[in-house]
Protein backbone atom coordinates (compact mmCIF):
# COMPACT_ATOMS: atom_id res chain seq x y z
CA UNK A 1 0.00 0.00 0.00
CA UNK A 2 1.02 3.30 -0.66
CA UNK A 3 0.52 6.56 1.68
CA UNK A 4 -3.05 5.68 3.93
CA UNK A 5 -4.97 3.39 2.16
CA UNK A 6 -3.53 4.19 -1.65
CA UNK A 7 -3.13 0.75 -3.22
CA UNK A 8 0.34 0.33 -5.80
CA UNK A 9 1.62 -2.87 -7.02
CA UNK A 10 5.16 -4.47 -8.33
CA UNK A 11 5.42 -6.92 -11.00
CA UNK A 12 8.52 -8.92 -11.99
CA UNK A 13 9.98 -8.29 -15.48
CA UNK A 14 9.87 -11.61 -17.45
CA UNK A 15 14.07 -12.23 -17.41
CA UNK A 16 14.41 -13.16 -20.59
CA UNK A 17 17.71 -11.36 -20.80
CA UNK A 18 18.77 -10.97 -17.30
CA UNK A 19 17.47 -11.77 -13.80
CA UNK A 20 13.83 -10.37 -13.48
CA UNK A 21 13.18 -6.95 -11.76
CA UNK A 22 10.58 -6.21 -9.32
CA UNK A 23 8.41 -2.76 -10.68
CA UNK A 24 7.15 -0.88 -7.91
CA UNK A 25 4.78 1.32 -9.07
CA UNK A 26 3.49 4.66 -7.49
CA UNK A 27 -0.33 4.69 -6.15
CA UNK A 28 -2.13 5.90 -9.12
CA UNK A 29 -3.94 9.29 -9.01
CA UNK A 30 -7.80 9.13 -9.68
CA UNK A 31 -6.92 10.71 -13.01
CA UNK A 32 -4.26 7.95 -14.22
CA UNK A 33 -6.79 5.91 -13.36
CA UNK A 34 -9.52 7.08 -15.52
CA UNK A 35 -6.91 7.16 -18.24
CA UNK A 36 -5.85 3.48 -17.44
CA UNK A 37 -9.85 2.16 -17.48
CA UNK A 38 -10.39 3.94 -21.03
CA UNK A 39 -7.08 3.31 -22.60
CA UNK A 40 -7.60 -0.82 -21.94
CA UNK A 41 -10.97 -0.37 -23.48
CA UNK A 42 -8.94 1.49 -26.62
CA UNK A 43 -6.36 -1.10 -26.68
CA UNK A 44 -7.36 -3.86 -25.61
CA UNK A 45 -11.28 -3.46 -26.37
CA UNK A 46 -12.51 -4.70 -23.47
CA UNK A 47 -16.50 -2.82 -22.92
CA UNK A 48 -19.09 -4.49 -21.24
CA UNK A 49 -20.23 -7.23 -22.50
CA UNK A 50 -17.55 -9.15 -24.39
CA UNK A 51 -16.53 -12.72 -23.74
CA UNK A 52 -12.96 -13.07 -23.28
CA UNK A 53 -10.25 -15.33 -22.88
CA UNK A 54 -6.83 -15.34 -21.47
CA UNK A 55 -4.01 -17.40 -22.52
CA UNK A 56 -0.77 -16.62 -20.76
CA UNK A 57 -0.03 -16.95 -16.94
CA UNK A 58 -1.81 -14.34 -14.88
CA UNK A 59 1.90 -13.40 -13.17
CA UNK A 60 3.21 -12.03 -15.99
CA UNK A 61 2.17 -7.77 -17.14
CA UNK A 62 -0.13 -8.21 -19.94
CA UNK A 63 -2.27 -11.47 -19.34
CA UNK A 64 -2.25 -9.56 -15.36
CA UNK A 65 -3.73 -5.87 -16.38
CA UNK A 66 -5.91 -8.15 -19.06
CA UNK A 67 -7.30 -10.29 -17.00
CA UNK A 68 -8.27 -7.78 -13.97
CA UNK A 69 -10.02 -5.45 -16.20
CA UNK A 70 -11.95 -8.79 -18.26
CA UNK A 71 -12.91 -9.40 -14.59
CA UNK A 72 -14.81 -6.01 -14.29
CA UNK A 73 -16.16 -5.57 -17.76
CA UNK A 74 -16.68 -9.24 -19.42
CA UNK A 75 -19.96 -11.12 -19.08
CA UNK A 76 -17.52 -14.86 -19.70
CA UNK A 77 -14.24 -14.36 -18.78
CA UNK A 78 -12.04 -17.81 -19.67
CA UNK A 79 -8.87 -18.25 -18.12
CA UNK A 80 -6.34 -21.21 -19.98
CA UNK A 81 -4.25 -22.85 -17.24
CA UNK A 82 -1.82 -23.58 -20.28
CA UNK A 83 -1.51 -23.00 -23.52
CA UNK A 84 -2.27 -25.94 -26.14
CA UNK A 85 -2.83 -24.73 -29.68
CA UNK A 86 -5.87 -27.03 -30.44
CA UNK A 87 -7.23 -26.38 -26.84
CA UNK A 88 -7.26 -22.59 -27.51
CA UNK A 89 -9.73 -23.27 -30.59
CA UNK A 90 -12.01 -25.31 -29.37
CA UNK A 91 -12.89 -22.81 -26.17
CA UNK A 92 -12.89 -20.02 -28.55
CA UNK A 93 -15.64 -22.03 -30.42
CA UNK A 94 -17.49 -23.44 -27.30
CA UNK A 95 -18.01 -20.40 -25.30
CA UNK A 96 -17.89 -18.03 -28.87
CA UNK A 97 -15.06 -16.31 -27.88
CA UNK A 98 -15.10 -12.32 -29.06
CA UNK A 99 -12.13 -10.85 -27.39
CA UNK A 100 -8.33 -12.50 -26.24
CA UNK A 101 -4.86 -11.20 -25.47
CA UNK A 102 -2.07 -13.62 -26.58
CA UNK A 103 2.02 -14.16 -28.05
CA UNK A 104 2.86 -14.58 -31.94
CA UNK A 105 4.43 -17.91 -30.30
CA UNK A 106 0.60 -19.07 -30.04
CA UNK A 107 -0.48 -17.71 -33.29
CA UNK A 108 2.49 -19.66 -35.03
CA UNK A 109 1.53 -22.47 -33.16
CA UNK A 110 -2.10 -22.66 -33.87
CA UNK A 111 -1.45 -22.01 -37.53
CA UNK A 112 0.42 -25.04 -38.13
CA UNK A 113 -1.82 -27.68 -36.72
CA UNK A 114 -2.88 -29.31 -39.72
CA UNK A 115 -5.71 -27.99 -41.57
CA UNK A 116 -8.31 -30.70 -40.70
CA UNK A 117 -7.84 -30.04 -37.44
CA UNK A 118 -8.12 -26.09 -37.59
CA UNK A 119 -11.00 -26.73 -39.76
CA UNK A 120 -12.96 -28.23 -37.18
CA UNK A 121 -13.36 -25.13 -34.93
CA UNK A 122 -15.79 -22.54 -35.88
CA UNK A 123 -13.61 -19.09 -34.73
CA UNK A 124 -16.03 -16.55 -36.71
CA UNK A 125 -16.94 -15.00 -32.85
CA UNK A 126 -13.76 -13.25 -32.57
CA UNK A 127 -13.64 -9.70 -32.83
CA UNK A 128 -10.78 -8.08 -31.16
CA UNK A 129 -7.50 -10.13 -30.29
CA UNK A 130 -4.84 -8.39 -29.11
CA UNK A 131 -0.97 -9.67 -29.36
CA UNK A 132 2.02 -8.33 -27.67
CA UNK A 133 5.04 -9.40 -25.50
CA UNK A 134 7.30 -10.08 -28.90
CA UNK A 135 7.36 -9.36 -32.45
CA UNK A 136 5.27 -11.25 -35.45
CA UNK A 137 6.43 -12.36 -38.33
CA UNK A 138 4.54 -10.60 -40.73
CA UNK A 139 3.74 -13.92 -42.80
CA UNK A 140 2.17 -15.15 -39.48
CA UNK A 141 -0.25 -12.18 -39.50
CA UNK A 142 -0.78 -11.91 -42.38
CA UNK A 143 -2.03 -15.86 -42.40
CA UNK A 144 -3.57 -15.47 -39.21
CA UNK A 145 -5.77 -12.47 -40.53
CA UNK A 146 -6.63 -14.47 -43.62
CA UNK A 147 -7.89 -17.59 -41.50
CA UNK A 148 -9.38 -15.10 -38.72
CA UNK A 149 -10.05 -12.08 -40.66
CA UNK A 150 -8.99 -8.44 -39.99
CA UNK A 151 -9.51 -8.40 -36.27
CA UNK A 152 -5.50 -8.65 -34.95
CA UNK A 153 -4.83 -5.61 -33.37
CA UNK A 154 -1.03 -5.14 -31.67
CA UNK A 155 0.36 -3.61 -28.92
CA UNK A 156 4.11 -2.64 -27.71
CA UNK A 157 5.32 -1.54 -24.89
CA UNK A 158 6.71 -2.48 -21.21
CA UNK A 159 6.14 -3.57 -17.52
CA UNK A 160 7.98 -0.65 -16.75
CA UNK A 161 6.00 2.10 -19.18
CA UNK A 162 2.76 0.53 -19.84
CA UNK A 163 1.19 -0.01 -23.45
CA UNK A 164 3.20 2.73 -25.43
CA UNK A 165 1.50 1.66 -29.21
CA UNK A 166 -0.81 0.25 -30.73
CA UNK A 167 -1.45 -0.81 -34.78
CA UNK A 168 -5.03 -1.98 -35.72
CA UNK A 169 -5.75 -4.73 -38.43
CA UNK A 170 -6.67 -2.04 -41.08
CA UNK A 171 -3.36 0.19 -39.63
CA UNK A 172 -1.15 -2.71 -39.74
CA UNK A 173 -2.35 -3.75 -43.00
CA UNK A 174 -1.26 -0.71 -45.39
CA UNK A 175 1.76 -0.77 -43.19
CA UNK A 176 2.85 -3.73 -42.67
CA UNK A 177 5.60 -4.37 -39.76
CA UNK A 178 4.30 -1.73 -37.59
CA UNK A 179 4.00 -1.95 -34.12
CA UNK A 180 1.11 1.02 -34.63
CA UNK A 181 1.00 4.78 -32.87
CA UNK A 182 1.59 6.12 -29.50
CA UNK A 183 -1.35 5.46 -27.29
CA UNK A 184 -2.82 8.67 -26.16
CA UNK A 185 -0.59 11.39 -24.82
CA UNK A 186 2.39 8.89 -24.77
CA UNK A 187 5.39 10.25 -25.87
CA UNK A 188 8.35 7.96 -27.65
CA UNK A 189 11.97 9.37 -28.27
CA UNK A 190 15.13 7.81 -29.61
CA UNK A 191 18.57 7.97 -28.61
CA UNK A 192 22.03 7.71 -30.09
CA UNK A 193 24.52 5.24 -27.83
CA UNK A 194 25.95 9.13 -26.67
CA UNK A 195 22.78 9.81 -25.69
CA UNK A 196 22.15 11.96 -28.15
CA UNK A 197 18.08 12.52 -29.13
CA UNK A 198 17.71 11.63 -32.65
CA UNK A 199 15.28 12.93 -35.25
CA UNK A 200 11.85 10.95 -36.84
CA UNK A 201 13.65 8.29 -39.06
CA UNK A 202 16.22 7.59 -37.30
CA UNK A 203 17.47 4.07 -35.38
CA UNK A 204 18.02 4.29 -31.97
CA UNK A 205 17.42 3.10 -28.58
CA UNK A 206 13.49 3.98 -27.80
CA UNK A 207 12.48 5.68 -24.58
CA UNK A 208 8.35 6.66 -23.54
CA UNK A 209 6.29 7.47 -21.54
CA UNK A 210 3.02 6.39 -21.03
CA UNK A 211 0.55 8.96 -19.00
CA UNK A 212 -2.43 6.25 -18.34
CA UNK A 213 0.56 4.84 -16.03
CA UNK A 214 1.67 5.71 -12.21
CA UNK A 215 5.81 5.81 -12.06
CA UNK A 216 7.39 3.05 -10.65
CA UNK A 217 10.97 2.38 -9.21
CA UNK A 218 12.74 -1.08 -9.08
CA UNK A 219 12.37 -2.78 -5.79
CA UNK A 220 15.92 -2.99 -3.99
CA UNK A 221 17.64 -1.26 -7.16
CA UNK A 222 16.59 2.50 -7.28
CA UNK A 223 19.87 3.41 -8.78
CA UNK A 224 18.69 0.79 -11.84
CA UNK A 225 16.23 3.01 -12.12
CA UNK A 226 17.87 6.21 -12.49
CA UNK A 227 20.07 4.74 -15.01
CA UNK A 228 16.86 3.92 -17.64
CA UNK A 229 16.03 7.32 -18.18
CA UNK A 230 16.26 10.48 -20.26
CA UNK A 231 13.99 13.32 -20.53
CA UNK A 232 11.90 12.01 -18.34
CA UNK A 233 11.48 8.87 -20.44
CA UNK A 234 12.09 5.32 -19.55
CA UNK A 235 13.95 3.14 -21.78
CA UNK A 236 12.38 0.39 -23.05
CA UNK A 237 15.74 -1.46 -23.92
CA UNK A 238 14.67 -1.93 -27.66
CA UNK A 239 15.77 -0.26 -30.66
CA UNK A 240 13.58 0.74 -33.51
CA UNK A 241 12.60 4.18 -35.39
CA UNK A 242 9.41 6.11 -36.67
CA UNK A 243 8.08 6.44 -39.58
CA UNK A 244 4.71 7.95 -40.76
CA UNK A 245 4.05 8.76 -36.98
CA UNK A 246 4.28 4.55 -36.36
CA UNK A 247 6.96 2.69 -34.59
CA UNK A 248 8.81 0.34 -36.32
CA UNK A 249 11.10 -2.54 -34.15
CA UNK A 250 15.09 -3.59 -34.85
CA UNK A 251 15.60 -6.17 -31.81
CA UNK A 252 16.39 -5.86 -28.11
CA UNK A 253 19.29 -3.42 -28.10
CA UNK A 254 21.06 -6.46 -25.77
CA UNK A 255 20.19 -9.04 -28.67
CA UNK A 256 22.21 -6.86 -31.17
CA UNK A 257 25.15 -8.66 -33.03
CA UNK A 258 28.02 -6.84 -34.38
CA UNK A 259 29.30 -8.57 -37.28
CA UNK A 260 32.64 -7.25 -38.04
CA UNK A 261 31.66 -3.94 -37.19
CA UNK A 262 27.98 -3.99 -39.26
CA UNK A 263 25.07 -4.50 -36.80
CA UNK A 264 22.84 -7.28 -37.05
CA UNK A 265 19.41 -8.06 -36.08
CA UNK A 266 18.01 -10.98 -34.92
CA UNK A 267 14.83 -10.48 -35.05
CA UNK A 268 14.62 -10.16 -38.79
CA UNK A 269 16.57 -13.57 -38.88
CA UNK A 270 13.88 -15.44 -36.69
CA UNK A 271 10.64 -14.01 -38.30
CA UNK A 272 12.86 -15.45 -41.62
CA UNK A 273 13.46 -18.91 -40.66
CA UNK A 274 10.35 -19.30 -38.07
CA UNK A 275 8.70 -19.35 -41.87
CA UNK A 276 10.68 -22.21 -43.16
CA UNK A 277 8.44 -25.47 -43.44
CA UNK A 278 9.22 -27.98 -40.58
CA UNK A 279 10.71 -25.25 -37.95
CA UNK A 280 8.31 -24.95 -35.36
CA UNK A 281 10.28 -22.12 -33.28
CA UNK A 282 13.93 -20.55 -33.08
CA UNK A 283 16.26 -18.12 -31.52
CA UNK A 284 19.02 -16.39 -33.52
CA UNK A 285 22.04 -14.74 -31.23
CA UNK A 286 25.75 -13.69 -30.94
CA UNK A 287 28.37 -15.97 -30.36
CA UNK A 288 32.38 -15.09 -29.97
CA UNK A 289 34.38 -15.54 -33.04
CA UNK A 290 37.64 -14.49 -33.58
CA UNK A 291 38.12 -13.08 -36.57
CA UNK A 292 34.39 -10.36 -36.87
CA UNK A 293 34.09 -10.39 -33.16
CA UNK A 294 30.64 -12.19 -33.05
CA UNK A 295 29.04 -14.29 -35.44
CA UNK A 296 25.46 -15.31 -35.71
CA UNK A 297 24.53 -18.73 -34.09
CA UNK A 298 20.73 -20.49 -34.54
CA UNK A 299 19.24 -22.71 -32.22
CA UNK A 300 15.92 -24.65 -34.23
CA UNK A 301 13.28 -26.52 -32.59
CA UNK A 302 11.90 -28.67 -35.51
CA UNK A 303 8.48 -29.63 -35.42
CA UNK A 304 7.50 -33.43 -34.28
CA UNK A 305 8.28 -35.63 -36.78
CA UNK A 306 10.06 -33.16 -38.91
CA UNK A 307 13.55 -33.97 -40.94
CA UNK A 308 15.70 -31.23 -41.59
CA UNK A 309 19.49 -30.49 -41.93
CA UNK A 310 21.60 -27.94 -41.67
CA UNK A 311 21.55 -27.26 -45.45
CA UNK A 312 18.20 -27.02 -45.85
CA UNK A 313 18.09 -24.39 -43.67
CA UNK A 314 20.92 -22.59 -44.85
CA UNK A 315 19.40 -22.90 -48.15
CA UNK A 316 15.84 -21.34 -46.96
CA UNK A 317 17.88 -18.66 -45.52
CA UNK A 318 20.67 -17.67 -48.33
CA UNK A 319 17.57 -17.49 -50.70
CA UNK A 320 15.49 -14.74 -48.64
CA UNK A 321 18.72 -12.77 -46.78
CA UNK A 322 21.62 -11.34 -47.21
CA UNK A 323 24.62 -13.85 -47.10
CA UNK A 324 26.10 -12.36 -43.90
CA UNK A 325 22.98 -12.30 -42.11
CA UNK A 326 22.62 -16.43 -42.41
CA UNK A 327 24.02 -17.97 -39.15
CA UNK A 328 27.40 -19.44 -39.23
CA UNK A 329 26.46 -22.21 -36.65
CA UNK A 330 22.97 -24.27 -36.63
CA UNK A 331 21.82 -26.31 -33.64
CA UNK A 332 18.79 -28.32 -32.93
CA UNK A 333 17.10 -28.94 -29.95
CA UNK A 334 14.05 -31.29 -28.96
CA UNK A 335 12.74 -28.12 -26.99
CA UNK A 336 13.99 -24.60 -26.68
CA UNK A 337 14.17 -23.34 -22.95
CA UNK A 338 11.23 -21.27 -22.60
CA UNK A 339 9.63 -19.24 -19.42
CA UNK A 340 5.36 -19.85 -19.09
CA UNK A 341 4.62 -16.69 -21.43
CA UNK A 342 6.04 -18.69 -24.31
CA UNK A 343 9.31 -15.95 -24.30
CA UNK A 344 12.67 -18.17 -25.50
CA UNK A 345 15.25 -17.62 -22.93
CA UNK A 346 17.75 -16.83 -25.35
CA UNK A 347 20.46 -15.74 -22.50
CA UNK A 348 20.49 -19.65 -21.82
CA UNK A 349 21.01 -20.85 -25.14
CA UNK A 350 24.29 -17.60 -25.52
CA UNK A 351 25.89 -18.18 -22.11
CA UNK A 352 27.73 -21.33 -22.87
CA UNK A 353 29.05 -19.62 -25.91
CA UNK A 354 30.52 -16.83 -23.82
CA UNK A 355 31.42 -18.30 -20.24
CA UNK A 356 35.18 -18.78 -21.26
CA UNK A 357 35.71 -16.23 -24.52
CA UNK A 358 37.11 -13.54 -21.46
CA UNK A 359 34.12 -10.70 -22.73
CA UNK A 360 30.89 -10.32 -23.16
CA UNK A 361 30.89 -8.98 -26.29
Amino acid sequence: RGKGDEISVILYTSGTTGHPKGVKREPATPEQTQAYVEMFASVYGLKPGVRALVSGPLYHASPNAYGRQALLTADVLVLQSKFDPEETLELIARHRIENAVMVPTMFVRMLKLPREVRDRYDVRSLRWVTHTGAPCPREVKQELMAWWGPVVYETYGGTEVGTATLATPQDWLEHPGCVGRPTPGTQVAFYDEAGRRLPEGEIGEIYARVPAYADFTYLNHEEKRRSVERDGLVSLGDIGYMKDGRLYLCDRRSDMVIFGGTNIYPAEIEMVLTQCPGVKDCAVFGIPDEDFGESLAAAVEPMPGAELSVEQIREYLMSRLAKYKVPRRIDFYAALPREDSGKIFKRRLREPFWQNAGRRI
